[in-house]
C-alpha cells in the first residue's frame, strides 16, 4: 500500500507522506524551459508527452509520495466549449457563457476534447517512477468553476458587482457542472488516478447559502468519487468552519489552508488531515522553515497526516528550500 493510502485507509500515524500542491510548475527550472517554447497553456495541458514529463519533474527531484497530474481545473469549462485562455501576468481569461450550448454538450464530445488528459494518466499509471506512489487526479469544485465561468477572470482581478444577481444562471450552471465534473472524475479514475482531489479555491467567497453553493454540490462529488472505490481529498480554501464542512461532507481527507489554526482542529477531526503550511514560509531562511514545518509535524504526530501546503507552491520558491523541506519531513521522529 502506498504511504498516502496508509494514512487514508489504515490511519497509520507512523509515517508522514509528503507532496505539494502545484509541485509541477513554475518554481522548477526544467518546467520553465518547457514553458519557454510552449506558450499556450491549454495546448500544453493537452500534450500528453510534455505533460507527463512535467508531472514527473518534481518526482525525479524530490521523490515525493505522490504525483499530481499537470493539468488545470479550467479544463472542464474548456471541455464544455467555453473559451479559456491564460494571459501572462494576468491569469485565466474566459469567454462569455452560452448556457444553451452547455446544455446540449454530450458526454462523448466532452470526453473526446479532454482525452489527452486521460491518455496522460494511462501513461503515468504504467510508469516505473511512480511505483508505490499515488497518482492524483483532480477537479475544481462546482462553486469555484462557476466563479471563473461567470466572472470570466480570477477574482484576484476583481469580482463582478452583479455576480450573485442571476440566480437562475447559477442554479443551471451548478447542475451542468455536477454532471460533467463527475464525468471527468470517472474518466480520470478509469485511466489510472488512485486519488481525486477537489479544489474549491474560492469557497471563501461564499457568505450565505452554504448549503446550496458549498455543501450540497461538494457532497454530491464526494459520494460519487467514493462510489468508484477511490479516496477523495477536499480543499475548501478560505471557509470559516472546517469542522462543519467535514461533518457534512465526510471526505476521505481534508486539506486545510494556511489561515487555519491547526490546533483548533486536532481534537475535532477523526479523518486524516493534509496541508496547512503557508507557502511563503518556503521563502524564508532554513531556521524559520524548520521551526514552522516542525510545528505541524509535532501537532499531527498522533493523527494521520500528509504533509502539504495550505495553498500552491509559489513560483519564486528556491529549489534548495524544497529540498530542505523534504529533508525535515523525512527525518522527523
Amino acid at each position: 500500500m502506498t504511504p498516502i493510502k496508509e494514512c487514508l485507509i489504515n490511519k497509520n500515524t507512523n509515517i508522514t507522506p509528503i507532496w505539494l500542491m502545484r509541485q509541477a510548475g513554475r518554481y522548477l527550472p526544467e518546467f520553465r524551459e518547457i514553458r519557454k517554447v510552449n506558450t499556450n497553456f491549454i495546448d500544453l495541458c493537452l500534450n500528453p508527452i510534455l505533460s507527463e514529463k512535467i508531472t514527473l519533474q518534481p518526482i525525479k527531484r524530490f521523490d515525493f509520495d505522490a504525483a499530481i497530474i499537470f493539468s488545470d481545473i479550467l479544463m472542464i469549462p474548456f471541455g464544455l466549449g467555453q473559451n479559456v485562455e491564460f494571459k501572462k501576468s494576468f491569469g485565466p481569461n474566459l469567454g462569455k457563457i452560452d448556457l444553451d450550448s452547455l446544455f446540449i454538450t454530450d458526454e462523448q464530445k466532452f470526453t473526446k476534447k479532454l482525452s489527452p488528459i486521460y491518455e496522460l494518466l494511462k501513461n503515468l499509471s504504467r510508469n516505473e517512477k511512480l511505483k508505490n506512489k499515488d497518482l492524483i487526479g483532480f477537479v475544481g469544485a462546482p462553486w469555484t468553476l462557476l466563479v471563473y465561468m461567470i466572472n470570466q477572470v480570477s477574482p484576484k482581478n476583481g469580482l463582478s458587482s452583479n455576480f450573485f444577481t442571476d440566480k437562475k444562471l447559477i442554479i443551471n450552471l451548478l447542475k451542468i457542472l455536477d454532471k460533467f465534473i463527475k464525468i471527468h472524475i470517472k474518466n480520470q479514475v478509469n485511466s489510472g488516478a488512485t486519488i481525486i482531489q477537489i479544489f474549491d479555491s474560492w469557497a471563501g467567497l461564499i457568505k450565505s447559502d452554504l448549503e446550496q453553493y458549498l455543501y450540497r454540490p461538494t457532497l454530491s462529488l464526494v459520494e460519487y468519487t467514493k462510489s468508484l472505490g477511490v479516496p477523495v481529498i477536499c480543499f475548501p480554501r478560505g471557509i470559516s468552519d472546517y469542522n462543519k464542512f467535514c461533518q457534512i461532507i465526510r471526505p476521505s481527507m481534508i486539506n486545510i489552508d494556511y489561515n487555519v489554526n491547526p490546533k483548533t482542529l486536532i481534537d475535532k477531526f477523526d479523518i486524516p488531515i493534509q496541508g496547512g503550511l503557508d507557502p511563503k514560509v518556503l521563502l524564508t531562511d532554513k531556521e524559520n522553515l524548520k521551526n514552522e514545518v516542525t510545528k505541524y509535524l509535532e501537532l499531527f504526530k498522533d493523527h494521520p497526516y500528509v504533509f502539504n501546503l495550505g495553498h500552491g507552491i509559489l513560483p519564486e520558491t528556491q529549489i534548495e528550500s524544497v529540498e530542505e523541506l523534504v529533508k525535515i519531513v523525512r527525518n522527523f521522529k
